[in-house]
C-alpha cells in the first residue's frame, strides 16, 4: 500500500513539525508506510498531488483549506482518486468543521484511525477545482490579503479586522446568472456559492448536505452605486444567526444548482475556498462525491 503524508510547515505557527513524527508513527500502525513531503511553496501540495495520484492509497494533508484546495486541484479528474485523511492545522478549517473533524492535531489523528470513507462534491470553475465555497463582494478578500503575521498572531480575528475596514468603501458587485431556466442580474452586496456549513469560521449553513450534487447559491441584495448599512447588516447577520432566516427574504436570491454560467464585472476578483481565484466571468459545475476523504465514525 502506497501512501503519502504531505504538510504545510507554516501552518498552524509551525506546531506541525512538533508533531509530525506522531502522526506517521500512529497512522503508518494502520495505513501502512507513509513517504513524508513537506511543501516548501505556494502550489507546492498541487504539485505533489498530481505526482502522486495514480500510485497512492491514501493522501494525508495537513494544513489550512487552501492547501486542501491544492490537493484536490492536483487530483483534478484522474480516473483514481486517493482517499484524503485531512489533520486541519489552518487559521479557520471550515472544511474540518463541515466534516467534524477535530483541529486538535491528536484527536484528528485518532478520529483518522477510527474513521469512514465519506465522498464529498467538488465543484469546477472554468479551469480550477473547489470544495466548500466561491465568493465575491463584502469580506470575502479577507482571508486572502490579511498578512500572515496578523493571522499568526490574532488568529481567525485578524479577518474582521480585516474585512472591517472594507466597510468604509464598498461597493456593489453586478452579477447576471444563466442558467437553463431563467437569467437573474443583480447587484450584490456579496455573491456566496456554497458547498459547506461552515465559512469564514462561522455556521453560516449548518443544515447543508455536501453529497448532493447541488451547490447552494446566495445573493445578497445592494443599492446599484453603493452598499447601505442595511445590507452590511442584513449580510453580517446570515454570519451571526445562520443563512435560513434569509433564503426567503425579499433581499435575497437563493437557489440550488448543479450547472450554471454567472458573468460578473472584470475587476471582481473570485475568491474560492479562502485563496484569491482568478476575476470576471466562469462557467460552474458540480462534481457529484468526486473526492473520498476520511472523516470520524460519527462525523458526515
Amino acid at each position: 500500500m502506497k501512501n503519502v503524508f504531505v504538510y504545510n510547515p507554516e501552518s498552524g505557527n509551525g506546531k506541525l513539525k512538533k508533531y509530525k513524527d506522531y502522526i506517521v508513527e500512529n497512522l503508518s500502525k494502520k495505513f501502512g508506510e507513509i513517504e513524508v513531503i513537506e511543501t516548501s511553496h505556494a502550489g507546492h501540495a498541487c504539485e505533489i498531488a498530481r505526482e502522486k495520484v495514480e500510485i497512492c492509497d491514501y493522501f494525508f494533508v495537513s494544513g489550512g483549506d487552501g492547501t486542501l484546495n491544492e490537493v484536490i486541484n492536483g487530483f483534478r479528474e484522474s480516473e483514481k482518486k486517493p482517499i484524503i485523511g485531512y489533520i486541519p492545522c489552518g487559521t479557520v478549517n471550515d472544511v474540518a468543521k463541515s466534516l467534524s473533524i477535530s483541529k486538535n492535531i491528536k484527536k484528528a489523528v485518532k478520529g483518522l484511525l477510527d474513521s469512514e470513507v465519506y465522498e464529498h462534491d467538488i465543484f469546477k470553475v472554468n479551469d480550477r477545482y473547489g470544495i466548500y465555497v466561491c465568493c465575491a463582494g463584502l469580506f470575502t478578500g479577507s482571508s486572502y490579503q490579511t498578512p500572515r503575521k496578523d493571522k499568526k498572531r490574532f488568529g481567525k480575528i485578524a479577518y474582521f479586522f480585516k474585512g472591517a475596514k472594507e466597510l468604509f468603501h464598498a461597493k456593489p458587485v453586478h452579477v447576471e446568472l444563466i442558467t437553463e431556466n431563467e437569467k437573474i442580474n443583480r447587484n450584490c452586496a456579496m455573491m456566496l456559492i456554497l458547498n459547506s456549513r461552515s465559512v469564514a469560521g462561522f455556521k453560516l449553513n449548518k443544515n447543508a448536505k455536501l453529497n448532493d450534487g447541488v451547490v447552494e447559491l446566495v445573493f445578497f441584495h445592494s443599492h446599484e452605486n453603493h452598499v447601505k448599512l442595511s445590507e452590511i447588516m442584513r449580510c453580517m447577520g446570515a454570519f451571526a444567526f445562520g443563512l435560513d432566516r434569509y433564503k426567503n427574504s425579499k433581499k435575497v436570491t437563493y437557489r440550488q444548482l448543479s450547472n450554471f454560467t454567472l458573468n460578473i464585472e472584470e475587476n471582481t476578483i473570485i475568491n474560492m475556498d479562502g485563496e484569491k481565484s482568478g476575476e470576471g466571468s466562469f462557467n460552474f459545475k458540480v462534481l457529484e462525491k468526486a473526492v473520498k476523504i476520511l472523516v470520524p465514525r460519527k462525523g458526515k
